[in-house]
């Protein structure tokens, strides 16, 4: 009977391991999804408002701002790093990724890391066209 117990009690701890890791990969891909969407945003009134539009990453503080001017907070434990055009880093936290009015950008990367895994929100400087690209399922 004692041995039933200790069975159950061990698949029930790894349940739960299983599916806090499933939770905190959902949460961070959502949070990939909200950033992208951000950009898009951008992007969006640049073109609507025909002049260029800014979007901005806090990688020291894990915050970003698009066209709405509201700083968004990603969730912790979350690392986050930025590859744009060198006129954009104005300083070594601060990164921009600007839209133009005809759609296209400045282009980069927004690099999202939770342990091992990656995820990456790229963004076209001859299009503008964002994506976003999960280095575990391209394992």
């Amino acid at each position: 009977m004692l041995a039933v117990i200790i069975l159950i009690g061990i698949a029930a701890v790894a349940v739960s391991i299983s599916v806090s890791h499933g939770l905190a990969s959902a949460r961070i891909n959502a949070a990939a999804g909200e950033l992208a969407a951000s950009l898009r945003a951008t992007r969006t009134q640049a073109i609507v408002h025909a002049q260029q539009s800014v979007f901005e990453v806090d990688t020291s503080g894990g915050t970003y701002r698009g066209a709405d001017k509201r700083d968004i907070r990603l969730p912790k434990g979350l690392e986050l790093s930025v590859t744009s055009a060198a006129s954009d880093q104005s300083s070594g936290q601060i990164a921009r990724i600007r839209f133009f009015p005809d759609g296209s950008s400045t282009g980069g990367r927004i690099t999202l890391r939770s342990g091992q895994r990656e995820w990456h929100v790229n963004v076209s400087w001859l299009t503008g066209a964002i994506t976003i690209f999960d280095t575990a399922k391209h394992t």
